[in-house]
């Protein structure tokens, strides 16, 4: 099996952060996107990793040649011209992708369960075109929807509806056994769109007209990394399942769960809880909280709650001395 990771997008929800860097290059929990993804991936022991890239795709290569030099057995980089969808992402593999069954698995989507675990619910669904992750959610307007047959095989697949009688959103996961049927799908989904851009839904959709039948699987933690809010709940919830980090802190309290990168430095603070920082930054005399501090980010005499600082980000406040009288109240 052949691993396929869409990773071409701007990221625009995620400006100013993404001016800079692709969205996978976004640190959380201690380093990018991107690098929580692959790590979940390792015991997959796939056959390729098949990257799409487009924008800033040079960042985005030299991180994983960097960092995954030999991981797998084999990395592939496909380039997106044009940034015309999730299923136009997938279309331009093809021709890495051949007739190999293959997992796509978003560029911005991290998963508490490793994809070996969902590969396995995949293998338990016994023999069938794919199979889709999904999980219950409330606002099935925002997301891709199934609709189930009796037998549980997928009926219908609608991209963002208005109304919906399903509330099973599609998770970012899925597997496909049916390569050849997929890529005639989306071939026909591209040569049909003429404006806006090209779903996957809609192809997945197409291949079931077609014949292919699917089937789903339950994915219980889904944590969408495309927001600057829930950038700060993927941050909480991963490092509440790091080790404990008090590397480069020097005269600071840490309240954990707390990372700190490789040479990164830590002077006179409190730090945490829920707090990420990446490497080569530097943190002096200040009080963070439920924050992201990106690579070589420099902070002193600040007091940050709920914050993203990017990389090589420089915030200097003031050192202020007091003389306060009695009854008095200052606020800052």
């Amino acid at each position: 099996m052949k691993v396929v990771i869409p990773a071409a997008g701007a990221g625009k929800r995620l400006y100013p952060h993404t001016y800079t860097k692709p969205k996978p290059m976004v640190s959380v929990a201690g380093k990018p996107i991107i690098g929580h993804i692959l790590d979940k991936m390792l015991d997959l022991e796939p056959e390729e990793v098949i990257v799409v890239v487009g924008y800033m795709r040079d960042k985005l290569i030299s991180y994983i040649n960097t960092h995954y030099a030999g991981a797998f057995k084999k990395v592939t980089f496909v380039d997106q011209e044009q940034q015309l969808g999730l299923g136009h992402s997938i279309y331009v593999t093809r021709k890495a992708v051949g007739d190999s069954p293959i997992l796509i698995a978003l560029g911005d989507m991290i998963f508490k369960d490793g994809y070996s675990e969902f590969l396995k619910q995949h293998l338990r669904n016994g023999k069938c075109s794919g199979s889709i992750g999904v999980k219950t959610i409330d606002n099935p307007e925002h997301y891709g929807i199934v609709y189930l047959n009796p037998d549980n095989t997928i009926n219908r697949l609608v991209e963002k509806p208005r109304h919906s009688t399903s509330n099973l959103g599609i998770a970012g996961v899925y597997f496909i056994e049916d390569t050849p049927r997929l890529f005639d799908a989306l071939d026909y989904v591209v040569r049909s769109n003429h404006s806006g851009e090209v779903q996957l839904t809609d192809a997945l959709q197409r291949a079931v007209e077609e014949g292919s039948v699917y089937k789903t699987f339950e994915v219980n933690s889904w944590y969408d990394c495309g927001r600057p809010r829930s950038l700060l709940d993927v941050n909480r919830i991963l490092l509440s399942e790091m080790g404990i980090s008090e590397n480069g802190a020097t005269n600071s309290i840490i309240i954990q769960p707390v990372s700190i990168g490789r040479n990164a430095r830590v002077e006179n603070s409190i730090i945490g809880p829920y707090v990420s920082i990446s490497e080569g930054a530097i943190v002096n005399n200040s009080i963070i909280e439920d924050s992201i501090v990106g690579n070589n980010a420099e902070v002193k005499y600040m007091m940050l709650r709920s914050s993203i600082i990017g990389d090589h980000a420089i915030l200097i406040g003031k050192s202020n001395a007091l003389n306060i009288g009695d009854s008095s109240t200052i606020e800052f």
